[in-house]
């Protein structure tokens, strides 16, 4: 009788070890303590403040409404141009990286602006200094000082983020200071249309208006992006730059206030199915050159137009989108190896990353002497803008208070002429606008995004 009760006793004992571990390996896993995060990382958000002054113009700009590069975040204030200068208000969000006081953010919350306020979780204001800005990346560094060490967040690793782990926002949307929102990530390395840099975090933690320039951490707490875009009239659809990528644009910034980025010299394009099979190739994957700038690195390293290039300093080129970045991250002087096939021939080439000097990695000018940013028109961007056959390079950036923002100027205008020479290509347009005097008045022949034609006249700073 004994015997028989242990017996039982021993198996109910193992029935219930059966149902704890059933039980254990059936749970499901538990979101982060969002309340214990918010408590600890609030104070190294920021709010920020900016007042930038308005200039005087002849008018409204009838272009203003047909932006293609507009800020995905829109706009704050209303299209009218106004008549007479005036003070304008911004607003954005920013987090404190150390105890003495650096803070990251975006350059569009920033740039242009005359008066920089910094609000802290505690209520104070403090006056930021701007380190540095990178309008390639929409990264900006500033600085405020404190009697005390100030909190800081720190900064974690976005290359081991995972699709489907969780994330949380800290912002100021639409002014409403220290707002928390939660999410997952839903993507990674997205390309939005941005810039020659997107790789995107995309996320479904709400993010709005005003959250600009703020941290998204992990469920650890740690940074592994700055909240930057939306998509308009999306919901539940916001991207972050990896934090990775800011990192060593943070430290270039902190350093010497500017960023210096490898170049290459080429232009390329995206390689379909369609024409990998004309050229023989086994996959689509890769980007084909389609230009190379008189003596540069490619062209000293021996890359030919209908090259294919699949791999770079030993990283795979899935897409063109993916060249930008991995040659921007490259130290200046750095001989790495390219992979490329030429027709159906698989060879190994070696370049010599040069610096970028004011161009972007593919020959791109950063900024001209008479206030913009442009880029090549390339077929793919052709389509998105409707310019069938046409040429020239197309504005992607206004420099904030120059003669070419006074003239109407706006991100999407396609530059045909420039002092009445023609200009079918990047390069051209950087030769011309390289010979410009400080002073010296330009005329610019535009195809405007409404599709019309006209001058305007800038004057070189």
């Amino acid at each position: 009788m004994k015997v028989r009760h242990l017996v039982m006793i021993c198996m109910l004992a193992v029935a219930s070890l059966f149902v704890l571990t059933t039980g254990q390996a059936e749970a499901k896993p538990v979101s982060p303590d969002f309340v214990e995060l918010s408590k600890r990382l609030k104070p190294t958000v920021v709010n920020i403040r900016t007042t930038k002054t308005i200039k005087a113009r002849a008018g409204v700009n009838p272009y203003a409404g047909n932006d293609p590069f507009a800020d995905l975040f829109g706009q704050f204030f209303g299209q009218q141009a106004p008549q007479q200068p005036r003070k304008q208000q911004g607003m954005g969000t920013g987090f404190i990286i150390s105890a003495d006081g650096f803070i990251l953010t975006n350059n569009h919350v920033v740039n242009g602006a005359d008066e920089i306020m910094v609000k802290l979780s505690d209520g104070r204001e403090i006056k930021a200094e701007l380190k540095g800005l990178d309008d390639k990346l929409d990264v900006a560094l500033l600085k405020i000082s404190d009697k005390a060490a100030l909190p800081f967040a720190e900064l974690g690793n976005s290359d081991a983020l995972e699709v489907g782990e969780w994330v949380m926002a800290i912002g100021n949307p639409f002014g409403l200071a220290h707002t928390v929102t939660a999410g997952i990530v839903s993507a990674k390395g997205r390309v939005i249309g941005s810039g020659p840099y997107d790789d995107y975090i995309q996320t479904d933690a709400s993010i709005n208006p005003g959250n600009s320039g703020g941290p998204l951490f992990s469920s650890e707490g740690r940074v592994i992006g700055i909240n930057t875009a939306i998509i308009a009239n999306g919901q539940g659809i916001g991207f972050a730059i990896p934090i990775n990528m800011a990192k060593t644009v943070a430290d270039q910034l902190k350093a010497t206030g500017k960023v210096v980025r490898g170049y290459l010299g080429v232009n390329f394009d995206k390689l379909n199915p369609k024409l990998a099979k004309s050229l023989g190739l086994p996959s689509a994957k890769g980007a084909i050159v389609t230009n190379i700038l008189k003596d540069s690195p490619a062209e000293k390293g021996g890359l030919k137009v209908e090259d294919v290039i699949v791999q770079f300093d030993g990283k795979a080129i899935d897409a063109e989108t993916d060249l930008p970045k991995i040659i921007a991250s490259i130290p200046v002087g750095k001989s790495v190896k390219v992979v490329v096939y030429r027709k159906t021939k698989r060879l190994e080439l070696t370049v010599v990353v040069g610096q970028q000097a004011g161009r972007g990695p593919l020959g791109e000018p950063a900024t001209a002497s008479i206030g913009i940013s442009a880029r090549e028109l390339t077929p793919e961007l052709a389509r998105q803008l409707g310019l069938k056959d046409a040429k020239g390079v197309v504005v992607s950036e206004i420099k904030p208070g120059s003669s070419a923002e006074e003239a109407g100027m706006v991100r999407g205008d396609l530059i045909i002429e420039f002092n009445g020479q023609p200009v079918e290509n990047l390069e051209g347009f950087a030769a011309l606008a390289t010979k410009v005097a400080k002073g010296e008045v330009v005329r610019l022949l535009l195809r405007r995004p409404d599709g019309s034609f006209g001058y305007v006249a800038v004057t070189a700073e």
